[in-house]
């Protein structure tokens, strides 16, 4: 068997076509949606990640700010910034991009973003959305992944899904979108003994680890869905995943590569979270 590849790129682009026409619409309504990006630091890959979501936003007919400032900005100075931007009827969506300066409280500032404005999906309330059921913000990169598996025409209702990891920003809230469609999920993570046991009997694997090669062919059901959420490099400095591809691809039914299957799809998400509360905002002016 040889997997079907999910292709990440070209479902990327579907939907940012669809995210221009909302937004050309909304536009011609007078409300044309709006993301501030807050970069706080040098770090080169929060650089290539925030350029990446600057530019997204031009090509798809949003309002970009971006706001850059020095590692030494104080916590008190960044939260006054983002109350402006709570306050601010052009922006829609506020992102501000992680990891922070070691004195600023990453949480501290998650909470400050206005619930009506956090695109990330990353607040407490937006949690306790997902958790509950009530309709909010996803995290982008579970929402992403959730788009993926759409495109294999697979009813998840009863099938088993495992996901390897537990992270506030991937794994839980993936977890939790996974029941919302029905399926029956296992977490594994770090202290979960022989993680191999789960994913031999999983209809649905989710990796999202951060390590190369942690799910390898003989740990996966033949013709079972694969989504590889990591981002890493092997041994020749390339960019692969969490997931043995080329072993896992002979065994699973459908697989994402990496490059090209999660990551064109979380940047996508950001951009549609943004487009929904730019649309609600419309709405509650009508």
């Amino acid at each position: 068997m040889t997997a079907r590849r999910i292709d990440g790129t070209a479902l990327s682009k579907t939907i940012r076509s669809e995210v221009a026409q909302r937004a050309a619409a909304l536009t011609a309504r007078g409300c044309k949606p709006g993301l501030a990006v807050v970069l706080v630091g040098e770090d080169p890959a929060s650089q290539v990640y925030v350029r990446n979501k600057i530019k997204a936003c031009q090509e798809h007919g949003l309002h970009s700010v971006f706001e850059k400032y020095d590692a030494t900005l104080s916590e008190a100075d960044l939260l006054a910034r983002i109350d402006a931007l709570n306050r601010d009827p052009a922006i829609h969506g506020i992102l501000v991009q992680m990891p922070l300066p070691k004195h600023i409280n990453p949480h501290r500032v998650i909470e400050s973003i206005s619930t009506t404005k956090d695109v990330d999906g990353y607040s407490t309330l937006s949690a306790g959305e997902l958790m509950t059921g009530l309709p909010g913000f996803r995290p982008c990169t579970p929402y992403g992944c959730m788009k993926l598996i759409e495109t294999t025409g697979v009813d998840l209702r009863g099938k088993h899904a495992v996901v390897i990891g537990r992270s506030n920003t991937v794994g839980k809230p993936m977890a939790l979108l996974l029941l919302q469609a029905n399926a029956t999920v296992t977490v594994c993570h770090s202290a979960t003994v022989n993680i191999a046991h789960h994913t031999r009997q999983a209809d649905v694997i989710v990796a999202a680890v951060g390590r190369r090669n942690t799910v390898t062919a003989d740990m996966v059901k033949p013709g079972a869905i694969v989504i590889d959420v990591g981002m890493n490099r092997n041994d020749e400095g390339k960019l692969c995943g969490d997931v043995d591809f080329a072993g896992v691809s002979q065994v699973a039914g459908h697989i994402t590569p990496v490059p090209g299957g999660v990551g064109p799809m979380t940047i996508t998400m950001l951009l549609v979270n943004t487009i929904e509360s730019a649309e609600r905002t419309a709405a509650a002016t009508v």
